[in-house]
C-alpha cells in the first residue's frame, strides 16, 4: 500500500582507526541488513571510512589514497542494493582536503557534499566547502558532482546533507536545503560524549526537524573510535516535524542500526500550511543543483508494515505532560468563557446537566470561571431535564455533582411536554424514530433558552469536537447555545479532561461522581433504559468508537490524507483491537457523516479552538454544505 512513507536507516558501524579495510568490511554489513529490513536511504557518521579520530593521519597520502579506493569497493559492493549510501569520507580535490558526504546508489556514485563549517581542531585537516557550488571531484575513474548545493531528488523526496557541527551554525547549511525544498536532511555526525550531551543532541534534532518541518536523520560515530582524550557513544536519531520517531541507546559497543519510515506527504502538508514557511523560501530561498535518484523506488511497499510509531490517541497528552496540558486545556476554555461573560456583563449562566461527560465538563469549565471572576456560584443554574431514556445512574450523578459544587438546581421533565408535542405534530409515541429523539433534543434546548431569557443568563453549550464532526447533534437543538464551550474539545479528550477533574478537585464525593461519569456508557439517552434501567441506547454502537473517530478528525482535517492512507495508519495504530474491517467499516461512516452534517457546522456558535483542528465556520474549517463524498467513499469502499 503506497503510504508516501520513505524508510530511511542511521547506522552507526563499528570501527578501527585507519583501518580501511575492516571499516568498509562493517559498512557493506550494515548496508545488507539495512536494505533487508527495507530501508532505502542508508546513512552512515562522519568520515566512518577511515574513523573520525585519525588526526594528523589525514594528512597521510597512504589514509587519502585508501579512502578513495574503500569507496569504490562500498560502491562495487553494495551495487546490487536497492537503497542509497550516504557515506563519510575524506576527499582530497585540487591541493585541500575536505570533510564529504560521498552518496551512491546501485554502483554509481551520484553526488559529494563537502562539510561548511569547520571546527577549530579539524581546521588542521580540513578546509570548508562553502565556495565550492556546481562543481565536480573525481572519485576513482568517476566524475561526481560535488558541492553544498546539491539536493538528492526522487518525485516528492528531497534530500539535504549537513555534516557534524555544521547544525549548530546560527545559519546551517540545512536551513538553505530545506529552504529548496528538501524535505529530509540527513546529518554525518562524530560528536564526542560529555555529561548531558546526548539530551543535548536529541533536544537539536527535534528542534530542527520541526523548524524545516522536515525528517532529520543523524548518524554520530561511535565504538571503534579512539579514546585517547574523548569517547564517541554513536548515537543514531530519526526525528520528523518535531517529533523523535526512533533512535538507538548509544554506547552499544558495536554495530547499531536504527530504521523508520517518515511521512513525506505530512512534512509537505506541514509546510503547504504555514506560509511563513512558503513565503520564506520563495524569498530566500537560493538555487540549488538537483540530482536524480535513479534505479530504484524510494518509497515502494513494504511487507512488514509501517515502521514508526502511530500515535492511535493523538489529542491526549502523553503520561510525563498530562497534568500540565489537560490544565492548559481547561484555561483555554476557562478565559474563553470569562471574556465572554466579562464582555456582555452576564452573570449567570444556564447550563442543561444531564449527567453525561459533556455537560459535565462545560459545568466544571463554568464553576472554575466563576471561581476566576469571583461570581457568586448560586448565578449558575443547571438544569436537569429528564426524559424518556434518562437513567438512574446519570440523573443522580446530575443532581450530585450539582450539589457538590454549590450551584442552583432545577429539574424540569420533559416528559409530558413532549407527549404534548406528539399529539400536535400527529406522531405515534411508540414509533421511537428521529422525531422521537429530536424532539426532546429540542424540547430541552427550548426550556434552556427560556430560562436563560428569565434570568437574563448564558445558555451554556456542552456539545464537542467530534459530535459537531459526526454530527451526533440535533439540529437547533443541542446542536445550538449563545457558547459552545466544548466545541473545541474532541471526546477522548473531553474523558480525560473530566477525570483529570476528579484527580484534582480536593473533594472526595466529587471525585467519585466524576470518575463514575467518565466510566458510564456515551449516549444521548433518548430511548427508554432496559428493564433494570440500565442505558441501553449507546452511542459508539450506532456511530463508531470515538477513539477511532478522533483518529480520523486528526488525520483527514490536520493533514487531508487520504482514506487509503487513514486506513493503513489506523491499522497500525489500532492493530490487535480493532480489525481491518471494523477499521474499514467505521471510517466509511466518518466519511459519510462528516460530508453530509457540514450544514450543521455552518452555523454553529462561537467556541474556543483547544485542539490542533477546529470546525468553527469563521475561518477555521470553510466547507460548503453540499459538497459530494462520493470520491472519499469510492476510495474507502476500494480498500
Amino acid at each position: 500500500m503506497e503510504l508516501s512513507f520513505l524508510r530511511v536507516a542511521a547506522i552507526v558501524p563499528q570501527v578501527n582507526v585507519a583501518d580501511c579495510e575492516l571499516n568498509v568490511k562493517n559498512i557493506v554489513a550494515c548496508a545488507h541488513k539495512a536494505c533487508e529490513a527495507g530501508a532505502k536511504v542508508l546513512l552512515y557518521p562522519e568520515l566512518c571510512v577511515t574513523a573520525y579520530t585519525c588526526g594528523n593521519l589525514f594528512s597521510q597520502s597512504v589514509v587519502q589514497r585508501k579512502a578513495v579506493e574503500s569507496l569504490c569497493e562500498i560502491k562495487n559492493a553494495t551495487s546490487a542494493l536497492d537503497c542509497v549510501l550516504v557515506v563519510g569520507a575524506p576527499l582530497k580535490v585540487g591541493v585541500a582536503l575536505y570533510d564529504c558526504a560521498v552518496v551512491m546508489s546501485k554502483g554509481e556514485f551520484i553526488g559529494v557534499v563537502p562539510r561548511t563549517y569547520i571546527t577549530a581542531n579539524d581546521k588542521k585537516w580540513f578546509v570548508s566547502g562553502t565556495n565550492n557550488v556546481n562543481g565536480l571531484v573525481k572519485i576513482g575513474e568517476d566524475e561526481v558532482a560535488f558541492g553544498t548545493d546539491l539536493l538528492f531528488v526522487q518525485d516528492d523526496v528531497k534530500i539535504g546533507i549537513e555534516i557534524g557541527s555544521d547544525m549548530m551554525a546560527p545559519v546551517a547549511p540545512s536551513v538553505n536545503a530545506a529552504l529548496n525544498g528538501a524535505n529530509v536532511i540527513l546529518n554525518l555526525s562524530a560528536t564526542n560524549e560529555e555529561l548531558g550531551m546526548q539530551k543535548s543532541i536529541r533536544d537539536k534534532v527535534k528542534a530542527l526537524s520541526s523548524q524545516y518541518a522536515a525528517g532529520y536523520v543523524y548518524a554520530s560515530c561511535g565504538y571503534g573510535e579512539s579514546t585517547t582524550d574523548l569517547v564517541y557513544g554513536g548515537k543514531a536519531i530519526i526525528a520528523e516535524n518535531g517529533k523523535v520517531i526512533a533512535e538507538n541507546t548509544p554506547f552499544s559497543g558495536g554495530d547499531d542500526i536504527v530504521i523508520a519510515d517518515i511521512d513525506v506527504e505530512l512534512i509537505d502538508v506541514e509546510r503547504s500550511n504555514n506560509s511563513v514557511f512558503v513565503d520564506f523560501a520563495s524569498e530566500y530561498g537560493q538555487r540549488y543543483a538537483e540530482v536524480a535518484i535513479e534505479g530504484l523506488n524510494l518509497k515502494n511497499e513494504n511487507s512488514d508494515g509501517i515502521k514508526r510509531y502511530v500515535e492511535k490517541s493523538p489529542y491526549l497528552p502523553k503520561d510525563e505532560d498530562k497534568n500540565a496540558l489537560c490544565a492548559e486545556a481547561v484555561e483555554i476554555q476557562v478565559m474563553g468563557l470569562m471574556r465572554r461573560l466579562q464582555f456582555t456583563g452576564i452573570k449567570s449562566v444556564v447550563i442543561g446537566v444531564s449527567g453525561g461527560l459533556d455537560s459535565t465538563l462545560a459545568l466544571l469549565v463554568c464553576h472554575k470561571a466563576f471561581t476566576r471572576l469571583g461570581y457568586d456560584y448560586k448565578d449558575i443554574v443547571g438544569i436537569t431535564m429528564p426524559g424518556f431514556g434518562t437513567s438512574g445512574r446519570t440523573y443522580n450523578n446530575a443532581l450530585n455533582l450539582m450539589s457538590e459544587l454549590g450551584i442552583s438546581q432545577k429539574e424540569i421533565s420533559i416528559k409530558d411536554s413532549v407527549l404534548q408535542h406528539f399529539e400536535d405534530i400527529g406522531h405515534d409515541v411508540n414509533v421511537k424514530d428521529v422525531t422521537y429523539e429530536n424532539s426532546q433534543a429540542r424540547e430541552r434546548t427550548q426550556i434552556l433558552m427560556d430560562y436563560s431569557n428569565r434570568c437574563n443568563g448564558l445558555v451554556l453549550g456542552t456539545g464537542d469536537l467530534s459530535e459537531l464532526a459526526l454530527g451526533w447533534a440535533t439540529y437547533n437543538g443541542d446542536h445550538m447555545s449563545m457558547y459552545g464551550v466544548n466545541a473545541g474539545i474532541p471526546k477522548t479528550l473531553v474523558q480525560e479532561l473530566v477525570r483529570w477533574f476528579a484527580y484534582n478537585s480536593g473533594n472526595e464525593k466529587v471525585e467519585s461522581i466524576l470518575l463514575d461519569i467518565v466510566d458510564t456508557p456515551i449516549s444521548p439517552e433518548l430511548t427508554p433504559a432496559d428493564e433494570q434501567g440500565n442505558i441501553k441506547q449507546k452511542t459508539e454502537d450506532l456511530v463508531g468508537p470515538y477513539e477511532l473517530h478522533d483518529f480520523f478528525i486528526f488525520n483527514v482535517m490536520k493533514y487531508g490524507f487520504s482514506p487509503r492512507k487513514v486506513y493503513g495508519l489506523a491499522n497500525e495504530a489500532f492493530a490487535g483491537e480493532y480489525d481491518d474491517e471494523t477499521i474499514k467499516k467505521w471510517l466509511r461512516t466518518f466519511y459519510r457523516r462528516f460530508f453530509t452534517q457540514q450544514f450543521k457546522r455552518s452555523c454553529l456558535p462561537d467556541g474556543p479552538k483547544v485542539v490542533s483542528v477546529s470546525l468553527s465556520p469563521r475561518g477555521s474549517w470553510v466547507m460548503p454544505s453540499d459538497a459530494s463524498v462520493k470520491m472519499w467513499l469510492a476510495e474507502c469502499d476500494s480498500l
